[in-house]
């Protein structure tokens, strides 16, 4: 029988409504500045074991515990306790925390709390594998390396040049005790895209981390700051400030590529066609080729955001012909990337940032195991309704995405798409992939112009949750957490 996407919306993923559990409004998840009495919520999250801190958390939220500082606690606990080198693996604890808190944004009230559950169970299997493997904790800074006020961005930026670990350290403290927000983010989102170490992973912990600290509060951001520097000094071999590695040349040259965009570049045209040709390009151009390619539209009056639509779109068509691990931060990079450019204030680190995304499409692209043209891609026969759509995902992802551009084709209403795969990765969702690629896709596609949108949507369909997808169990252990 067909299910129906009403009794669906009733049933899949009310978790909390069954739990008993506060409903969390929206205005609650748009959070206020904690302060220093979330500490022993911090080390209530460290010290319960995993088996028993669900139980612990959702007794206190039942007694009034907030969700700001549950989000607090469990990102402070997170970076004091998980190393960032390298970025990625069990360090996934620190990243999926804001695409868990996206989740939750975007959840109906009664499921608010499911994403934050699984980040706090999550946390506590990345916490036991680092004890288990280095007993790594983030220490107290050296004193020592903390420069002044006056000096600190200077010193901060001159370290990470350096790739110098404990003066960057040192910095990013100085950083957070003088500084705000919106000044230090300038100075991260400098060096965050600088190298293609870790497949994304630094642009994105740059993005995540901000977007987070602005939620729950700078007089946190030290311990923060911190592990993102930490993260973004992150090599293997030879300093590469002494070396010429791969990951390290798209940098190097975008730095001096980007003195040829012409000035006024940000008030370009809208342009299909020529976001159509960036797009093509992309199936074939090295770095070198895309960034270059992308100063020269930029230089023939194209808007950014035409340039945007062919690469986050180019980062579908790569997931579509792999689908996988490689192929899935093709998107998430992408997201992350896009954030830090319409965040930054400075010209030149976003002229930057747009390059180096122009000419990281290509190291996503890697080998295809498909032949797939996504602009190509004919629309399903028929009028597919969402449960269509969603009913193929994980079985038969081409088909699911002909049927989205049918159903769009149609007139179905996009959002309604949007709604179903968020809904399902309250059910469905296993790992902080799942989570991050689900926030990432679902907020571009409403940043993409129309003639896009519904390419990019019918491509994300590749690594999106199914109704078939089998259930992650959350629902059973928060359930059996917060019993009696």
């Amino acid at each position: 029988m067909r299910l129906a996407r009403r009794d669906f919306l009733r049933g899949a993923a009310s978790g909390a409504a069954l739990l008993g559990l506060p409903r969390v409004t929206a205005a609650e998840t748009r959070l206020a500045p904690a302060d220093a009495s979330i500490d022993p919520l911090v080390r209530l999250i460290e010290d319960t074991p995993r088996d028993r801190l669900l139980e612990e958390m959702g007794a206190r939220i039942r007694k009034g515990l907030s969700y700001r500082e549950t989000v607090g606690a469990l990102l402070l606990a997170a970076v004091r306790n998980v190393q960032p080198r390298p970025v990625g693996f069990k360090f996934h604890a620190v990243l999926a925390i804001h695409s868990a808190h996206q989740a939750s944004q975007a959840a109906p009230d009664r499921d608010r709390w499911l994403p934050i559950f699984w980040g706090l169970d999550y946390f506590k299997s990345s916490q036991a594998e680092e004890r288990q493997k280095t007993g790594w904790k983030l220490g107290p800074v050296n004193e020592s390396s903390v420069p002044a006020a006056g000096k600190a961005k200077a010193a901060f930026l001159d370290a990470m040049d350096r790739w110098d670990l404990e003066a960057a350290d040192g910095a990013a403290a100085a950083l957070a005790r003088n500084f705000g927000a919106n000044d230090v983010f300038e100075s991260f989102a400098r060096v965050g895209p600088r190298d293609f170490r870790d497949i994304g992973h630094k642009v994105i912990y740059v993005a995540g981390a901000f977007r987070l600290l602005q939620a729950v509060g700078w007089n946190h951001a030290e311990p923060v700051l911190r592990s993102l520097a930490l993260a973004l000094n992150y090599h293997t071999g030879e300093n590469p400030s002494k070396a010429d590695h791969a990951a390290d040349r798209p940098g190097r040259s975008n730095r001096e590529r980007i003195s040829k965009v012409r000035a006024g570049w940000i008030e370009g045209k809208i342009d299909d066609h020529a976001a159509s040709d960036l797009y093509a390009a992309f199936r074939t151009a090295g770095d070198e080729d895309a960034a270059a390619k992308t100063v020269e539209l930029l230089n023939a009056g194209v808007s950014p955001a035409s340039l945007w639509d062919a690469i986050l779109t180019a980062g579908g068509e790569i997931l579509m012909r792999r689908a996988n691990i490689l192929s899935l931060h093709a998107l998430t990079t992408m997201n992350a990337m896009r954030h830090c450019f319409e965040t930054a204030a400075s010209d030149e680190t976003r002229r930057f940032i747009l390059l180096q995304a122009a000419a990281f499409v290509p190291h996503f692209r890697g080998k295809l195991d498909r032949e797939v043209k996504l602009d190509e891609l004919p629309p399903a026969e028929g009028s597919p309704t969402v449960e269509d759509i969603f009913a193929d995902v994980g079985k038969d992802n081409l088909s699911a995405s002909r049927k989205a551009l049918a159903f769009r084709k149609a007139g179905g209403d996009p959002k309604a798409v949007i709604d179903m795969a968020r809904l399902l990765i309250f059910s469905k969702g296993r790992d902080a992939h799942d989570y991050k690629f689900n926030s990432a896709v679902l907020e571009d596609v409403e940043h993409l112009t129309p003639g896009w949108r519904d390419r990019y949507l019918a491509a994300s369909l590749h690594y999106l949750k199914g109704t078939n997808s089998p259930d992650s169990g959350l629902l059973g252990r928060v359930r059996a957490a917060l019993k009696g």
